[in-house]
């Protein structure tokens, strides 16, 4: 549809052949969707099957045990940095889009750009456009779809089991279009909160959502909160304090940050709709068991369909982006056909969103819950000393204050820290603790695993 749009307006646009070519390819890729999971299932899955020895069944690697012992470390080192590298892209990549200039759409009727960098010549304006970033945040996630499939028909074609735990597939597809619905929002509300703040503080921000999480979990879902549940979102909430204080006192608007206190506020609000997003997941999704990467590539598909038709309707709404629009379309197509640096810039945030999906799933599976949260925390470090060497913000303390808390918050709340230092201190014995754990286990697995939830997008999902 947004091809379809685009060549009728543009015609002559330098994209737009590409552009037909992509919807044909969107269109095939969509077919082999299509196809039903029990379809491409190859035969019966045998228990000590995993997805380390698929992946190097699927290489044709013949490995002793010994070796493969080895191998399998290396393999958790890799899924760690292949983790940590993508989900560090991601953002980075989709500021690198928000900053750079190209020549718009010829319609572009506005005042030229204060921005020296984009005062080049008529028409060159920055890539202002956070809703069609975040409808390639879906078609990301989309490709997590595609990873899905081809998985099954390899493991069809070569006659081996089939590497994931598909279940019972007598579920409604839309089951999904809720929690999709509620991350279109949410993916909107970031992307453009990000246009007007530093990626750091985008990082950061996000960590709120343990807050909202918390509370959905305890008013909608009627769940029992454990007492280091709100002392982790007591220094969650601490840690906000600290980063919105960094932005109001001390960061002065730039052409990487237009406005910092309304885009910190956009990214905190998101974090709401968040919050009730995995609430929906909860009660349509979850009582299902669906493999990770289809809920993700499911959310994708539906994802891009209302983006995409939301796109067309914000391009005849007056706004104050190119063309008089609301978001511009043509026009963020137009300046992608025009700038190498933005193709690459979204090149490599779809690439990074579908991988660090898929390493995200990889790391909870093989190793733990809190190993992904230790890499999306050290993903926030390298981000900030990454905006820091570029030159896109300077150091503030009050910003490592607010990540200390932050950081601290989002691991007391999923008690990490508690029982470990009750043990150290000698409050409870290590007997007990375990007992503790189990009963907290049975209590708030459900929070704990909602609240480690990893999104991109959500983002980064």
């Amino acid at each position: 549809l947004l091809c379809v749009h685009y060549t009728l307006h543009s015609p002559k646009a330098p994209s737009s052949s590409a552009c037909v070519h992509t919807s044909v390819l969107v269109c095939l890729c969509a077919t082999v969707c299509a196809l039903h999971p029990s379809l491409l299932e190859g035969p019966p899955q045998s228990p000590s099957t995993t997805t380390t020895q698929y992946f190097f069944s699927s290489t044709s690697l013949q490995l002793h045990q010994h070796s493969f012992a080895t191998m399998k470390t290396a393999f958790h080192f890799f899924l760690a940095a292949l983790m940590l590298f993508t989900g560090t892209i991601n953002t980075l990549a989709t500021k690198y889009a928000d900053i750079a200039c190209a020549k718009g759409v010829s319609y572009f009727h506005q005042e030229p750009s204060k921005d020296d960098a984009c005062n080049v010549a008529e028409g060159y304006h920055q890539f202002d456009h956070p809703f069609f970033q975040a409808l390639t945040m879906f078609i990301g996630e989309f490709l997590c779809m595609l990873a899905f499939k081809l998985i099954l028909l390899n493991a069809s074609r070569q006659g081996k089991p089939s590497p994931i735990d598909l279940g019972p597939q007598d579920w409604s597809v839309f089951i999904f279009l809720v929690p999709a619905m509620c991350d279109c929002a949410a993916t909107s509300l970031m992307y453009l909160g990000l246009t007007l703040t530093f990626a750091s503080q985008y990082q950061m921000l996000r960590g709120s959502v343990v807050i909202f999480t918390g509370l959905m979990s305890k008013f909608i879902l009627k769940r029992q909160l454990q007492l280091y549940h709100w002392l982790g979102m007591l220094f969650v909430l601490i840690g906000l304090v600290f980063v919105g204080l960094a932005a109001l006192l001390f960061v002065k608007t730039d052409s990487n940050a237009k406005n910092p206190i309304l885009g910190d506020v956009l990214i905190v609000a998101a974090q709401v709709i968040v919050s009730l997003q995995m609430v929906a997941e909860e009660k349509f999704i979850e009582k299902y068991r669906v493999p990770a990467l289809q809920v993700v590539g499911w959310e994708g598909i539906f994802g891009m369909g209302i983006m995409s038709f939301l796109c067309i309707i914000f391009y005849y709404i007056p706004g104050d982006r190119a063309g008089d629009s609301f978001e511009n379309v043509n026009d963020g197509m137009y300046q992608i056909g025009n700038s190498w640096v933005i193709r690459l810039a979204i090149a490599g945030s779809i690439c990074s969103i579908a991988l660090f999906n898929y390493s995200g799933v990889s790391v909870t599976k093989e190793m733990s819950a809190t190993t992904r949260m230790v890499l999306d925390s050290v993903r926030t470090i390298t981000i900030w000393v990454y905006g820091m060497i570029v030159g896109w913000e300077k150091f503030q303390y009050l910003q490592i204050i607010g990540f200390f808390f932050l950081l601290s918050g989002t691991f007391i709340y999923n008690n990490i820290l508690v029982t470990p230092i009750l043990i150290k201190l000698g409050v409870v014995k290590p007997q007990a603790s375990l007992l503790l754990k189990s009963r907290s286990d049975d209590d708030d697995d459900d929070l704990r695993r909602l609240a480690q939830k990893t999104k991109p997008s959500s983002s980064d999902a």
